[in-house]
């Protein structure tokens, strides 16, 4: 087994890559819980009632770290 802490950076951000990558290609293999089916409906039942998009991300992120 590797420690990772004795890894270089860039050898541990490429070890993350390939882990994320293998769950990315692996996604039918996840499924969500009950309760995140029944807020997914929700959420989407409440976009086709209202059609609100909610606001674009270039708005929301600066906000978000301003609060930081």
């Amino acid at each position: 087994m590797i420690n990772i802490k004795t890894l270089v950076i860039h050898e541990r951000i490429r070890l993350l890559e390939n882990l994320w990558d293998s769950i990315a290609s692996d996604q039918n293999s996840i499924s969500l819980s009950f309760v995140q089916k029944v807020e997914l409906d929700k959420r989407l039942e409440a976009y086709e009632t209202d059609k609100n998009p909610g606001r674009p991300v270039d708005g929301v992120v600066p906000e978000i770290r301003g609060k930081l």
